[in-house]
């Protein structure tokens, strides 16, 4: 294990809520020392968004923040502008999403910033981007989720649009800026200098529209919200058995043959030989495979699907996912002390990192001492000290 290959880089993290916060959690994750700018008394908004809070802490705020230090500054006032210089000076990143020209009104230009610090790298995160006719607009998840058009393909059909069950459009925007921020950073090692990266949740949530972009934009086919199966591909979904539900994904003709082959089922079927007469087949598709499942219990078809070879699944409650062995495997289950509440299992990060070690194989260097999320200005002192170089 090691510090992470980000160790030794420096992030003033400005953001608050989610997509920013995400953005500096995974820089952390990687080892980079992320200081979190937070405002006086208050702090991150997240702070206090609940129900459920434990002991006073709200569980969201736990979400998005491991792997960061607080300071608490009024950036309206003369020492919260100048401890904020001092930072920039030091920082290698600087993560922000206020609205558009918050920033430039609080004295820190683009321009200022990167006078004070020429190998700077800025991170900017707005709902709907930094210019057009809405650039102004605020970015919440759940509006950008509707603007951006994931709604209309999410839910059981056409009248009935749902958004994701988590801040998708926050989480892809946060992902986004890290990895800009980590390509910003190696083109600085070629140039020495650093730049401004802009991102926003509109622009997250049309760069995942993938195979349903090109429906439109190359084919002029408009895709629409049709539940748990998939408009492509069939076999491809939720399907009910004896006690529940499956999930399989027979993803090309030879998937198919082996399927049929071990339910008894004819693949050259009028109307289902290929995959896009099975497609077209839809709801008859369906009720034919369920017809088949009835006969099983759940734990019995996935041994049935798993003995033929076709790739299938159940749907875990949360409580499922975090108790499962495979997910405690890949260390997305960590263990951090918080000053308030003790010992606490948090998701953890979902990158791992391994190099050679020659004749005894891989050895992992993943991070492995994770923080958890700080209390409010709980680390002032010590970065007071490391500014002043004592």
């Amino acid at each position: 294990m090691s510090a992470g290959p980000l160790a030794g880089y420096v992030v003033v993290d400005l953001t608050r809520a989610l997509a920013g916060p995400h953005a500096g959690m995974m820089l952390g994750d990687l080892g980079a020392r992320v200081i979190k700018v937070e405002s006086p008394g208050t702090g991150d908004d997240t702070r206090g968004w609940g129900p459920p809070f434990v002991a006073g802490e709200s569980t969201y705020f736990l979400s998005c923040n491991r792997n960061k230090q607080s300071i608490a500054l009024d950036l309206k006032g003369e020492d919260g502008r100048a401890t904020l210089e001092a930072l920039v000076r030091k920082a290698d990143v600087l993560l922000e999403n206020f609205r558009t020209g918050v920033l430039d009104r609080l004295g820190f230009t683009t321009t200022r910033l990167l006078e004070l610090n020429p190998r700077l790298v800025v991170l900017s995160i707005t709902g709907f981007g930094h210019d057009g006719p809405e650039a102004g607009r605020a970015g919440y998840d759940q509006i950008a989720q509707g603007e951006a058009g994931l709604m209309s393909l999410t839910g059981s059909g056409p009248d009935d649009p749902q958004r994701v069950g988590v801040p998708i459009g926050d989480l892809l925007a946060g992902m986004y800026g890290a990895f800009g921020v980590v390509s910003a950073l190696l083109e600085r090692e070629r140039t020495g200098r650093g730049q401004v990266v802009r991102t926003s949740l509109l622009a997250s949530i049309v760069g995942v529209h993938a195979f349903q972009g090109t429906r439109w934009t190359v084919a002029g086919e408009l895709g629409r919200a049709q539940g748990n199966h998939h408009p492509s591909i069939a076999p491809y979904g939720l399907f009910r058995c004896r006690d529940g539900a499956v999930q399989i994904a027979v993803g090309s003709e030879s998937l198919w043959q082996r399927f049929c082959a071990g339910f008894g089922l004819d693949p050259q079927e009028q109307g289902m030989a290929v995959n896009a007469e099975r497609v077209a087949a839809g709801p008859a598709l369906v009720a034919r495979i369920e017809e088949v499942f009835a006969g099983f219990d759940g734990d019995e078809l996935l041994a049935r699907l798993a003995e033929i070879g076709v790739p299938a699944g159940r749907v875990r409650g949360l409580d499922e996912v975090y108790a499962w062995e495979q997910t405690r495997s890949q260390g997305l289950l960590i263990e951090v002390e918080h000053a308030h509440l003790g010992t606490v299992a948090l998701p953890g990060p979902p990158l791992r990192f391994f190099e050679e070690a020659g004749p005894d194989g891989e050895r992992e260097t993943t991070r492995a001492d994770h923080a958890a999320p700080p209390l409010l200005n709980a680390d002032e002192p010590a970065i007071r000290s490391w500014l002043e170089g004592t």
